[in-house]
C-alpha cells in the first residue's frame, strides 16, 4: 500500500508511550496498534486530529505517500 503510516516514528521521536496516547485519544490500544501497523482502511478525521493535537504534528507527519507501494 502507498500509504505508510509513521506514527511510531513520531511516538519515539517524542517519548509517547502508545498506551499514553490512545488515552489521550480516546480509542483502544488494540486500535492505535492496528494504525500503526498500517492494518487499518481508514481512520477518522476527529481521530486523527487528536492525535496531532498530543504529539503537536501535522497529519503529513503521520501518513506519507510513497509512490511504488513503500
Amino acid at each position: 500500500m502507498p500509504i505508510v503510516v509513521k506514527l511510531d516514528v513520531l511516538l519515539a521521536d517524542r517519548k509517547v508511550k502508545s498506551k499514553d496516547l490512545a488515552r489521550q485519544v480516546g480509542i483502544t490500544e488494540a486500535n492505535l496498534s492496528l494504525l500503526k501497523q498500517g492494518h487499518v482502511k481508514g481512520v477518522r478525521f476527529e481521530t486523527l486530529e487528536k492525535i496531532c493535537e498530543h504529539l503537536g504534528c501535522q497529519p503529513g507527519d503521520i501518513l506519507v505517500y510513497e509512490a511504488g507501494g513503500g
